[in-house]
């Protein structure tokens, strides 16, 4: 089954500076990873382990120093109107995706007016999606400030599952929640997943919500993968030093 995602080698170096005030900073060594279609990886470490840099790699907005990145099984093109759609992002303050001015209805029509615009059944779509993540359509008139976190994180989710994409990035999408909400969204990712098929990339230092909704873990530590496993096989027994500190952190 060809992946979804596949970083190959990839290595990301930022540099500053010049003469002798150069500067280089690898955010990613040498990182390889797959995710297969249906299938939630998720990956976690600490805060500097090159998690976001990740994120912005597969998600073609960060090029990268060497390695290859293919989606589909072909190389990611980084030009956004060749993947419009295909991949998307939910973020860990859905207010960075929601335009205070803007109606919800019109926050999850946005993406489809890109690829689909004018379309007689898109306003149909973003009402079902709404629906899906399990807002009424009486929420369709409001704005985002008349929500909750956990209601704006789902019509977060719903602009971003309104184009069928078959990647999505979570990347601590469930953070900056309180922990009731935080099941809550957990399980409609679940739920939504079963439903549509996507693919998704679960970025977090949590390792709980980690286990909850991924079938792979992969651990992250200065910029390299120092673990990847079975999410039953990590969580009963993670074999690299880092990822045993990890859990006693969790437990402690």
């Amino acid at each position: 089954m060809t992946p979804i995602v596949e970083l190959d080698d990839v290595t990301v170096v930022f540099r500053s500076g010049r003469g002798a005030r150069r500067r280089e900073v690898a955010a990613m060594r040498n990182v390889s990873l797959q995710v297969a279609p249906g299938e939630t990886l998720g990956l976690v470490g600490e805060s500097g382990s090159g998690k976001s840099t990740t994120s912005a790699v597969v998600l073609g907005l960060q090029p990268v120093t060497e390695g290859r990145v293919r989606f589909d099984g072909a190389p990611l093109d980084r030009r956004l109107r060749s993947r419009a759609g295909r991949v998307q992002a939910v973020q860990q303050h859905p207010q960075w995706a929601l335009d205070p001015r803007m109606r919800v209805i019109d926050s999850v029509l946005e993406p489809l007016q890109v690829i689909a615009r004018g379309r007689p059944e898109n306003q149909r779509r973003a009402l079902a999606m709404l629906s899906d993540v399990g807002l009424p359509e009486s929420f369709a008139t409001r704005r985002p400030h008349e929500l909750s976190g956990g209601q704006r994180q789902r019509v977060a989710i719903a602009r971003a599952l309104v184009t069928n994409p078959s990647f999505i990035v979570f990347d601590e999408a469930v953070s900056a929640l309180d922990v009731s909400v935080q099941a809550q969204i957990l399980n409609l990712i679940l739920d939504l997943q079963a439903e549509h098929g996507f693919a998704s990339l679960f970025i977090s230092h949590d390792l709980a919500a980690v286990r909850y909704v991924s079938h792979r873990v992969a651990v992250m530590r200065h910029g390299s993968i120092v673990e990847v496993a079975e999410t039953s096989v990590f969580y009963q027994s993670p074999s690299h030093p880092y990822s045993q500190m990890l859990f006693q952190e969790l437990h402690s």
